[in-house]
C-alpha cells in the first residue's frame, strides 16, 4: 500500500452510505492521496442488490454509482459466511434479521440460528469482501478484487469497536473479537483491507488505461 498516489484516480465515488465502511475505506486509501466521495454527498440513491453473489452485487452498485455521478466508482459487497449455516447470512448480512434490522438484531438472529444447529456444529466463519471498480458506467473491463478474513463465531457479543458482526467474530490467534481490536489493527487485517490491497495492485497493473 506504499505505491505513489499519483498513479491512481484522484477522486473516486464510493458506492455506499454505510458510515462504518466509509471510515474504513477512507483510512485505507488516505495514504494514497485518493479522495473518496460517498454517494450520499451527491444524493445518489442506493442501488438494488438482488443478486445471489457478492461479485454481482458489487458490480451492480459500482455501475449505478458511476452512471449517476460521471466519476470512476468503487463499490463493495461484503458479508459474513458461517460454515454451519451453509454460508449464511452471506449477501443478506446487513438484513439478516429483516429489512430494517439493526446490527444488534442481526447479531441476535445469528446466535439464535447457531443455537438451533447441532451442538457439535462448526462455528467457523469468514468475512468476505468483493470490490468492483469501474472507470465509467459501461466499463467493459471492470476491476474486481476479493478478501477473506477467517475466524469463528462466539456465543455472546464482546467489544464495542467496529460494526456489523464484529462483536461476534472471534479471532483465535489474537484471542479477541473484531470489535475488541484497535481500529488501526482491524484496518490492517480485515477482509476490506485484504481486498483493497489486492484492488490497488490490480489497478496499478491496468495503467495507463485508468
Amino acid at each position: 500500500m506504499n505505491t505513489p498516489a499519483t498513479t491512481l484516480p484522484p477522486r473516486i465515488l464510493l458506492a455506499t452510505g454505510n458510515p462504518g465502511k466509509l471510515r474504513e475505506f477512507s483510512a485505507l486509501l488516505a495514504p494514497l492521496g485518493v479522495e473518496l466521495i460517498p454517494q450520499d454527498a451527491l444524493n445518489i440513491p442506493a442501488a438494488e442488490e438482488p443478486h445471489p453473489s457478492f461479485v454481482e452485487n458489487a458490480l451492480a452498485k459500482a455501475r449505478h454509482a458511476a452512471r449517476a455521478s460521471g466519476l470512476p466508482a468503487l463499490a463493495d459487497d461484503s458479508g459474513l459466511c458461517v460454515e454451519a449455516l451453509d454460508g449464511a447470512p452471506g449477501v443478506r448480512s446487513a438484513r439478516y434479521a429483516g429489512a430494517e434490522a439493526s446490527d444488534a438484531d442481526n447479531n441476535a438472529h445469528l446466535l439464535a440460528a447457531l443455537a438451533a444447529c447441532p451442538a457439535d456444529a462448526s462455528r467457523r466463519a469468514f468475512y468476505c469482501c468483493v470490490l468492483a471498480f469501474v472507470r465509467h458506467a459501461d466499463d467493459p473491463c471492470p476491476v474486481l478484487a476479493e478478501g477473506r478474513w477467517h475466524g469463528e463465531i462466539t456465543t455472546s457479543p464482546c467489544g464495542s469497536n467496529g460494526f456489523g458482526y464484529d462483536p461476534l467474530f472471534y479471532l483465535p490467534e489474537l484471542q479477541q473479537t473484531a470489535a475488541e481490536l484497535d481500529p488501526a489493527v482491524k484496518n490492517a487485517l480485515s477482509h476490506r483491507s485484504l481486498a483493497l490491497t489486492d484492488m490497488v495492485q490490480r489497478l496499478l497493473r491496468t495503467l495507463p488505461g485508468i
